[in-house]
């Protein structure tokens, strides 16, 4: 099912023994668009720690009761490698928070999770995966950062995200939300990752390589 980022913040989320807080904001990768991790607003319980939550621990997203719910105990979430909410996501964080987890590590395979084009949670095909391609390096990104970036078409800028379409099973992000300002007065328009042909992040732009005729 498809839902918007700004449709999911503040959605409650329910681990197995109890509620842990609000959705805050995602991170996603400038590789495979796709969600990689779900920030959570805790409140006093986790002060000074940005507690990340992988779509690998969502079980479902219950629209009709504006819950997500958590595959992890409290104590799982509290005992997870610590991100102080002043630091970026790293390489090194990952590997511990994965490690951790003991969840596959996303960037050790050719497709949206690693090996597999959706996630996969049973643990006996994981063992199944060889490793034969070289691991990539991923850059996250804040959704809330990227809002507000502008969308520069082939023949000129077309206006800038809104908002994010996210794919709510394999929790890829399938449209930018373009609102359009100037250039078509009233109108919104849905700009696909795949026509994204660079992201210039010191100018705060995102490309894309198809003309504005074609997106009217």
């Amino acid at each position: 099912m498809l839902s918007k980022a700004k449709t999911l913040k503040g959605y409650q989320l329910d681990s197995l023994d109890g509620e842990i807080g609000k959705v805050k904001e995602f991170y996603f990768d400038d590789r495979h668009w796709t969600i990689r991790y779900l920030v959570a607003d805790t409140g006093n319980w986790i002060p000074g720690m940005q507690v990340l939550i992988s779509p690998y621990s969502l079980v479902s997203v219950i629209k009709e009761e504006q819950q997500i719910a958590i595959d992890l105990t409290k104590k799982q979430i509290e005992d997870s490698p610590s991100l102080n909410s002043d630091k970026p996501v790293s390489r090194q964080f990952e590997e511990a928070y994965y490690g951790y987890y003991g969840w596959p590590m996303y960037w050790d395979g050719p497709y949206m999770w690693g090996y597999y084009p959706y996630i996969v949670r049973d643990r006996e095909k994981w063992k199944e995966s060889a490793k034969g391609e070289k691991a990539w390096d991923p850059h996250l990104r804040s959704t809330h950062e990227v809002t507000g970036y502008h969308i520069q078409a082939a023949d000129g800028e077309i206006g800038h995200v809104e908002d994010f379409v996210i794919d709510d099973e394999t929790w890829a992000i399938r449209y930018l939300i373009i609102e359009t300002q100037n250039w078509w007065p009233g109108k919104k328009v849905l700009v696909s990752p795949q026509w994204i042909e660079s992201v210039s992040w010191s100018e705060s732009k995102v490309f894309v390589n198809i003309s504005r005729e074609i997106i009217r």
